[in-house]
């Protein structure tokens, strides 16, 4: 039976989206843009095996042209470009997309940049959780907001409340001064008292440091989803007898549903090494889902382009044990949840295209084109795993 291994490149975009503009994120194009500044720099671009997998390729096929620094390379697997078709750019669209159910409804959101949330749910909050007051309660970068306010949140014991463009509320603590288990029960409140706002996540977002000067966040956040509005391929996979092996926040994004196993990890490294030991010892009819978080939240909404161009560099130089170590019926997909271009304005995520990257011993190196939505993913998966076919998507032939 075969085995399939999904690694999210969290947020490298290809190019704006047919409806980008809807958005306002026409122009947006994370891989070019990240790609442009490099060849600025006047330094090489070294991701020979992303480009092997058909990358480049991805790319010139979603914008009509090679990135800066890249030219034509042969392909060793399949390669598309995907649109999405969920209504929003969020995190949980894209992946429950991926695993074939795209979100047709409009998720909550505190739209507002100053006092973000309403008073009524501030007070609600505070009566079930007991804290003595909170701080924030704005739109704000997660690393701008602890530097700010962390001292005071240290000195009041009040957390700091925060949001974005995404449908996410945010609650930023200090790991020894408020505790971790008590932020988690804080975010796990919260959760239940969103339901009427439709807000797809609270996340928990731990801190330590003693100054403003040393805060940093760590590997220790905690995603509380809602649940996918239907069965995705996970669940599918799972009551066949299947098993999925979510690495990363996967099983947060998808609330734990249809997750056999669940790792998590500090950083790429970590995340690339567990998914390396999980394909060393899971079985047949197994799905490996591993999300890298630190493309999206260390260098795209920080609009830290170089940052980012040495993280894929890095994640390149894993693919070559990848696939060392994938099996004859193995199957490989790089793929991405939506852009966050760290050259464009704001520090939201942008409305791209995505790559689909296929490869393993049995896939044809060819080019499957433009595809309508990331569900083609899902229903590609089904396909492989010899599932009944989800409701949207159509699959890949490979």
């Amino acid at each position: 039976m075969a085995r399939a291994i999904v690694i999210v490149l969290d947020s490298l975009g290809i190019g704006a989206a047919p409806d980008a503009g809807k958005f306002g994120d026409s122009g947006a194009d994370t891989f070019g843009h990240i790609a442009e500044k490099r060849k600025q720099s006047g330094a090489a671009f070294s991701i020979p095996n992303l480009l092997k997998l058909g990358l480049g390729e991805a790319h010139r096929g979603a914008v009509g042209h090679y990135a800066d620094g890249i030219h034509e390379c042969e392909t060793e697997g399949a390669f598309a470009w995907a649109a999405e078709v969920s209504s929003g750019k969020d995190t949980p669209s894209g992946h429950w997309e991926l695993m074939g159910v795209p979100v047709h409804f409009d998720w909550g959101y505190f739209t507002d940049k100053e006092n973000s949330f309403p008073k009524d749910l501030l007070q609600r909050i505070q009566a079930q959780s007991g804290i003595p007051g909170i701080l924030g309660n704005c739109h704000a970068s997660g690393t701008e907001i602890i530097q700010r306010l962390g001292q005071k949140h240290i000195e009041t014991g009040a957390p700091i409340f925060y949001t974005s463009a995404d449908s996410v509320f945010q609650i930023a603590a200090h790991e020894e001064y408020f505790g971790l288990e008590r932020l988690y029960k804080l975010c796990e409140q919260v959760r239940g008292l969103l339901d009427d706002y439709n807000i797809g996540r609270v996340i928990a977002r731990p801190f330590v440091g003693e100054t403003p000067d040393d805060y940093v966040r760590t590997a220790n956040r905690k995603d509380y989803s809602v649940l996918p509005p239907k069965p995705t391929v996970l669940n599918k996979l799972e009551s066949a007898g299947g098993q999925v092996i979510g690495i990363g926040k996967i099983s947060d994004i998808f609330a734990h549903s249809g997750i056999s196993q669940s790792f998590k990890g500090k950083d790429l490294s970590e995340l690339m090494d567990k998914t390396l030991k999980a394909m060393g010892t899971a079985g047949d009819n197994t799905l490996i889902f591993t999300n890298l978080v630190d493309f999206d939240t260390l260098y795209g909404h920080r609009r830290n382009a170089e940052g980012y161009a040495q993280e894929l560099e890095h994640f390149d130089q894993w693919l070559p044990k990848v696939i060392s170590a994938m099996r004859e019926d193995d199957l490989l997909v790089l793929t991405a949840d939506h852009g966050c271009d760290p050259t464009w304005p704001g520090s939201d995520h942008t409305r791209e295209y995505v790559p689909l990257l296929l490869s393993g011993r049995k896939v044809a190196a060819k080019s499957h084109g433009e595809r309508q939505s990331f569900a083609d993913l899902g229903q590609t998966l089904c396909r492989w795993f010899r599932l009944s076919p989800m409701d949207e998507g159509t699959a890949i032939d490979i």
